[in-house]
């Protein structure tokens, strides 16, 4: 959640700030301010603040024109611990105004502090949690201000990613991350940090990553990383991998239709270089599994929230029908808490597309305690998820700013497909299935530009569905995730109610609510359930229902069709999603939401 922006340099810090903030707005968007280390004279002169409920734009009005310094820090939020407004907008300050803390993340006992922090004569001006952390900071002790920022953490419960500007100490900044990701970002005799590279890429494209438990200081000529102990850590600059103009919108009018037109050039990037037509296989070097290790697998376990969720159940079905593993996929959110059995003999995997989701990383970080191996499938080259787990799969689907996820979900289930193909050549897929998968995902990247190529017949349709109140998306085996999926799109990015079943269900409970009011979206994709799932389109047909169906051929009793290009029945769910997406778009455009932010969501779920 949230975004950091920081800088310290020679520039003037404020358009540095707010051009950040622009690019990290997708990670939160109630409220944003600044802190500027200001200076007269070309002396510094104490802390500035500038805060705004709203988006970045209420903000930049606020900033007042004489506001010039050369080092500051700044932050878009998305409200955990109290409403969106003025006040409770980062930074925080102490009550002597010295003090500035941005923060990314939960306090969990920020309570308990809030009560100490009370009792003790300390004034609380705000409803956060954030206000904490500065009253420590501004209290503890030390000639440095990296003690006092350690001293004060020590206190702290829960996770963070936090910025500190200190007037006294005008020369640094200092950071440090706790499950909530910080970049620093390495430029000439300027040094930036950030939640996000996006924020950074602009200007640099060295950065650092921090890893949990280390802090570090910036100054504008180089920086130093340390523990939250204090010892010294290496870490040295790696060059991001995709540079400025991936994170514009490119001619668009949204990053989301950005998103869904890259979706061919990304699936092509992710096929790259891995196909073995030799051995009709694909090679995973970042797996680190050796064929003996893929064999002594006897069941693999995928986690992932939300759409990550439902590529993971699609990359399920897909482990089980080509590598015959027992697969299933489970939240994320739910596997850590319910005291999972750890089995030595299960291959786990966790999807996310930042690699920073908390719940995700909470998993796997508690599976590896618990001895077990995990792999990742992400999206973030140097993510946590990505450091902590034994091997894994990049996706490669390149930054994706809107908030609501497309190009990201199907390189995740591309990708699933490479792993489940890799699997089965590995154990007992033949070489002839093996090329035919093959064949089919090379076939992707032409079948997804057709799907495209519909988008004006498909927007027509969007607009004649934007009047629906809820719908009903169904779907039977393969194309129960891909319903899933599809009805969670529409309901993050138009706020239509919507709700997916397995068509199989129908007549246990979901048939009560058919009516012409309710229209029912449809998977039908033409393999062995095709009359099963003609029957349910009967049942709807039968009690007045309008359907929607996405399928290889028209389908008779459907209201309007949307067709899909046939490719091998496993790689089937990649391409029937797509259409929907479009759907979802289009259904947003026509009743004027915003669709790159929709209402009380963010991007990159690092709380809980």
């Amino acid at each position: 959640m949230c975004g950091i922006v920081g800088y310290i340099g020679k520039r003037d810090t404020a358009p540095l700030l707010l051009e950040g903030l622009q690019r990290l707005e997708y990670r939160g968007y109630d409220s944003a301010g600044i802190a500027i280390q200001v200076t007269s004279g070309g002396k510094p002169a104490g802390l500035k603040t500038a805060k705004a409920k709203g988006r970045v734009r209420d903000l930049e009005e606020r900033v007042p024109k004489r506001f010039a310094g050369t080092s500051g820090i700044a932050h878009t939020r998305w409200a955990t611990h109290g409403a969106p407004n003025d006040v409770n907008a980062h930074p925080h300050l102490d009550p002597e105004e010295k003090v500035a803390v941005v923060h990314n993340g939960i306090i969990d006992n920020a309570a308990e502090l809030r009560a100490k922090l009370t009792a003790d004569g300390v004034t609380f001006v705000s409803d956060t949690d954030t206000e904490v952390l500065a009253h420590l900071i501004a209290r503890a002790q030390g000639e440095r201000l990296e003690a006092r920022v350690q001293e004060a953490l020590r206190h702290i419960e829960g996770t963070y990613g936090i910025a500190v500007l200190h007037a006294d100490f005008p020369e640094r900044i200092v950071v440090a991350r706790n499950g909530s990701p910080v970049v620093l970002g390495i430029g000439e005799n300027e040094m930036f940090v950030a939640s996000d590279v996006a924020a950074l890429v602009s200007h640099t494209r060295q950065v650092v990553t921090l890893d949990d438990g280390e802090m570090a200081t910036i100054k504008a000529g180089d920086y130093r990383t340390y523990t939250t102990e204090g010892s010294r850590t290496s870490s040295s600059p790696e060059t991001v991998e995709y540079a400025a103009e991936s994170y514009d919108m490119g001619g668009h009018d949204t990053y989301m239709h950005k998103e869904i037109a890259e979706q061919a050039d990304a699936v092509d990037r992710v096929l790259r270089g891995r196909i073995d037509d030799r051995f009709a296989t694909v090679h995973l070097g970042g797996l680190n599994l050796d064929p003996r290790d893929a064999r002594a697998v006897r069941r693999v376990k995928i986690l992932g929230c939300g759409t990550s969720y439902h590529a993971g159940m699609i990359g399920a079905q897909m482990i089980e029908e080509l590598a015959r593993i027992p697969a299933d996929a489970e939240p994320a959110s739910e596997f850590r808490y319910r005291n999972p059995v750890v089995d030595p003999d299960t291959l786990y995997i966790a999807v996310s597309q930042s690699g920073e989701t908390y719940d995700a990383l909470a998993a796997v970080q508690e599976l590896k305690r618990k001895g077990a191996r995990v792999l990742g499938v992400i999206n973030v080259v140097g993510s946590a998820i990505a450091r902590e787990a034994d091997g894994g799969v990049y996706v490669h689907a390149g930054p994706e700013i809107c908030v609501v996820s497309t190009k990201c979900f199907t390189n995740t289930v591309v990708s699933f497909g490479l792993l489940a193909l890799h699997l089965g050549r590995t154990r007992d897929l033949s070489v002839k299935d093996g090329k035919r998968i093959i064949e089919g995902l090379r076939r992707l990247p032409g079948q997804i530009a057709e799907i495209l190529a519909q988008e004006e017949e498909i927007a027509k349709l969007a607009q004649e569905y934007a009047e629906a109140h809820s719908m009903l998306f169904i779907g039977r085996v393969r194309g129960f995730p891909v319903a899933l999926e599809a009805s969670l799109k529409l309901k993050e990015v138009s706020y239509i109610h919507a709700e997916a079943y397995p068509a199989s269900e129908l007549k246990h409970g979901p048939l009560a609510l058919i009516e012409p009011a309710m229209p029912t979206v449809a998977i039908v994709p033409d393999d062995d359930l095709l009359e099963k799932n003609r029957a349910a389109l009967e049942e709807i047909k039968a009690r007045s229902g309008r359907i929607l169906a996405v399928a290889h051929q028209e389908q008779e009793k459907a209201d309007h069709t949307i067709l899909v290009p046939k490719n091998e029945d496993e790689l089937d769910p990649i391409l029937m999603g797509i259409p929907l997406q479009l759907l979802a778009y289009h259904t947003a455009l026509t009743l004027g939401r915003d669709i790159d932010k929709p209402r009380n969501l963010a991007k990159s779920v690092t709380v809980e």
